[in-house]
This record gives C-alpha cells, sequence and structure tokens, in this order.
C-alpha cells in the first residue's frame, strides 16, 4: 500500500508520522496548518477542473459537505457578531478568530472537503493501522515508566508553544496520568478522555482494514488505548456503538425489522425492569468518576443558564477563561459541545453545528444500507454524537481528523441501492 498522489503522500505520511509531531510538541500547530493547506489545495484543484479533466481526477463536493462549510460560516458569524456586542475589541476579535475559528471549529467542515479528494479509504485505514502498531509498542513503555514512578510531563516545548499560544497543554508531552490504581495513558492526546475519543474514531477505522494482520493491530492497539485511558464514555462507545451499527446499516432489511418489533414487545413486557437496570447503571457510571460527573452537571447547568440570561442569540463570544471553584475552576462552556455551543456563540452557533450533524446523520443512515464505507463513517459519526456530550469535538479536531476526512470520502459516494438484495 502506497500513496499515489499528492492528498494521499500528505494523508499518509503526516499520520504515520504522528508520534514525530507529538514529541516535537508540533501536533496542534501542524494540524491547522495542514487543514488550511489542504483547502487551498483543493480549491486550485476546483478551479482548474474542467470537462477535459479526466473522470477519475475529478472532485466532486457534495451538498452534505457544503452544509457543513455553511454551518461552519455561521459559527464564524456568531463569534465575530458576539465579539462586536461585547465590544471585545479588534485584538481580541482577531485572535479569538484564528484560535477559537480556524483552529477547532472550521476543521470540522474542512476534513471532510479534504475527503472529497482523490484519497483511496484503504490508504487511510491502512495508516492508521501503521500507526496503530506504534502505539501498540509505546503502551508497554508508558506503563513501565508509570510503574518506575516517571513523573509526567516529560517536558513541555516551549518553541511550538510561543508559536501556537493557547495554553501549554496542548505542547506537554504526557505519555500518562499518575493518580490512584494503574496510570490513565495520554499518549498522543493532550488528556485522557482525548486519547479514548481518537481511539475510538480509529478503532472503527481500523475494522474497515482489509488484510486481517493490520485490522487486527489495529483494533487492538486502540482498544487497549481505550481501555488504557480509563474513560468511561470510551469504553461504553467500544461495546455499544458496534451493535448500533448493525443495527442501523440493517434498519431496511425484514429480518432486522422483525428483530426490532420482537425487541420492542419483549421490552413493553419487563419495561419496569429494563428502566431500573437503566437507573442503576447510570448510577453506577456516574459514582465510578463521582466528583468528574457532579463537575460536569454544574458546568452544564451554568453554561445553559448563562446562555439563556445574558446571550441567548449571538452567545458569550468566548469560553470564561476561569470558571468559579465549585468547578473546579474549569471553564464555563467547556466538557460539552452543545452547551459549549450555545454559551460561546448563541442559538445561531449552535444550529450551525446542529443542521449539519442532523443532516449527515440521515445521509450515513440511508447510504449505510448498502454500503460499507458508509456503515463505517456512521460508526465513526456515533462516535462524535457521543463523545459531544463529554468534550468540546470542535478543540480535538485536529487529532480525530482522519475521522472527518472519512466522513468526506463517504459523504461523496455515489450509493446504488438494489432493494432486492435486502429483502
Amino acid at each position: 500500500m502506497k500513496p499515489q498522489n499528492f492528498e494521499e503522500k500528505v494523508v499518509w505520511y503526516y499520520l504515520i508520522g504522528t508520534y514525530v509531531l507529538y514529541f516535537l510538541g508540533a501536533q496542534y500547530v501542524v494540524a491547522p496548518i495542514f487543514a488550511w493547506g489542504m483547502l487551498a489545495y483543493t480549491g486550485k484543484r476546483l478551479w482548474q477542473q474542467s470537462d477535459e479533466t479526466p473522470v477519475e481526477e475529478r472532485i466532486r463536493v457534495p451538498v452534505t459537505v457544503w452544509i457543513w462549510i455553511f454551518g461552519m460560516a455561521l459559527v464564524a458569524i456568531a463569534l465575530l457578531v458576539g465579539h462586536y456586542t461585547l465590544d471585545m475589541g479588534t485584538t481580541r476579535t482577531i485572535k479569538s478568530f484564528v484560535n477559537f475559528f480556524m483552529r477547532s471549529w472550521a476543521l470540522l467542515a474542512i476534513f471532510p472537503l479534504i475527503g472529497c479528494l482523490n484519497i483511496r479509504p484503504q490508504l487511510l485505514c491502512r495508516a492508521i493501522c501503521i500507526l496503530a502498531l506504534q502505539t501498540l509498542v509505546l503502551i508497554p513503555i508508558a506503563y513501565a515508566l508509570g510503574a518506575a514512578g516517571v513523573a509526567m510531563p516529560l517536558y513541555v516545548s516551549t518553541i511550538m508553544a510561543k508559536i501556537g499560544g493557547t495554553g501549554l497543554t496542548y505542547y506537554s508531552i504526557n505519555l500518562y496520568t499518575l493518580g490512584e490504581g494503574a496510570p490513565r495513558l495520554y499518549l498522543f492526546a493532550p488528556w485522557a478522555p482525548a486519547l479514548a475519543f481518537v481511539g475510538c474514531v480509529h478503532f472503527f477505522l481500523a475494522t474497515q482494514e482489509t488484510d486481517k494482520k493490520w485490522q487486527w493491530i489495529g483494533m487492538l492497539a486502540n482498544a487497549i488505548a481505550i481501555w488504557g485511558s480509563g474513560s468511561r464514555l470510551g469504553l461504553l462507545c467500544l461495546v455499544v456503538l458496534p451493535i448500533a451499527k448493525i443495527v442501523l446499516a440493517n434498519m431496511i432489511r425484514p429480518s432486522m425489522q422483525i428483530a426490532l418489533g420482537t425487541a420492542s414487545f419483549v421490552a413493553g413486557v419487563f419495561s419496569y425492569q429494563l428502566l431500573t437496570l437503566a437507573d442503576n447503571f447510570i448510577i453506577y457510571f456516574r459514582s465510578q468518576r463521582a466528583s468528574s460527573s457532579r463537575v460536569r452537571d454544574v458546568l452544564q447547568r451554568m453554561a445553559y443558564y448563562q446562555w439563556k440570561t445574558d446571550a441567548p442569540i449571538w452567545g458569550h463570544a468566548i469560553k470564561a477563561e476561569k470558571g468559579p471553584k465549585v468547578v473546579q475552576e474549569m471553564p464555563i462552556g467547556s466538557h460539552h459541545t452543545w452547551f459549549g455551543a450555545l454559551y460561546t456563540h448563541g442559538i445561531v452557533g449552535f444550529l450551525g453545528l446542529a443542521i449539519p450533524m442532523a443532516v449527515t446523520f440521515v445521509v450515513l443512515l440511508i447510504k449505510s444500507q448498502s454500503s460499507k464505507l458508509a456503515q463505517t463513517a456512521l460508526a465513526v459519526f456515533l462516535v462524535f454524537i457521543a463523545f459531544s456530550m463529554g468534550e468540546n469535538i470542535e478543540n480535538l479536531a485536529y487529532i480525530t481528523w482522519p475521522g472527518l476526512v472519512l466522513l468526506g470520502m463517504a459523504l461523496k459516494e455515489r450509493v446504488k441501492f438494489d432493494f432486492a438484495k435486502l429483502g
């Protein structure tokens, strides 16, 4: 498996060199440059495209990707208007636009657009599996260092921090964090739940790999990384989402409809017991890290209240730099994509995300009935939906971008439905 054109080379070498970038502290700087550079390249290709362009070299941007571009444009407008209405000044507005839009929200639209280039899904998935092999080698080293009590971070890339700004978290080389019990792995992610997020994305990308050896390496390494991160949501996704993918991708098949009908009847008969079981699971889930759950709940309530009371249309423009002690000084608007969107960008920014998310889900659901690529993309998208309830997914687009690129590939794929085969 070798890259065959410029865009494949960029994606291939970026992915297999992820740990090089990480140990240089350069991921948070290079990823947006990579995204915007490839956006310019895509624009150039579209501009030069004509009727004489060979069919296999043509680029087609589907409507859903244009909806993502439109949605992120709404977020940009909300950010600018929010700064204007709150009189934050030109300098701060420019800094916010660069740091909180060009390096985060905008990437949610740019990477699916990059997926519309001539990049083979097989190449993307093989590169993910090669990265997973590197992870498989690094995990025992991380645990050995943790057992030896080596403190983290190993070091901070101050040069990259000066170039990139926005705090030292993204430039700190933290392989893990020490606490009670075993170390919680970070690896190339900025914090443990972020590793679970990217691990779930990579896990489902690895399932698309056709070579069984590489497929198992990719799945095993990412499953171990998710487990090592100690993320409750990550482990839940690893168990639930493969089942959800099978159910959703077979919705129009009579066998699945019969199975769901039977399950609905049984669930109705045992509804009380199932509801009790669900309540007990939620209590158990939250009790595993009770202080974290409490902080997240308070953050969400504060974000919702301040959005509704102070800035319902355009939001507060930026997250609070430092929250109160009751939330351990976590910024209001963090740890939840949807409440964060409401707080920072109001109902305008919220709709800018909600509309493309809803459209993408429907399109992938339809395509997944007859496309394996769409089935994988649907599973990846479910990961984004799940983690939007506990993370700000826009802030982590710089490491979850392979999943966004795959979304673009699936959205541009032309799918023919043979309903006769579905009976």
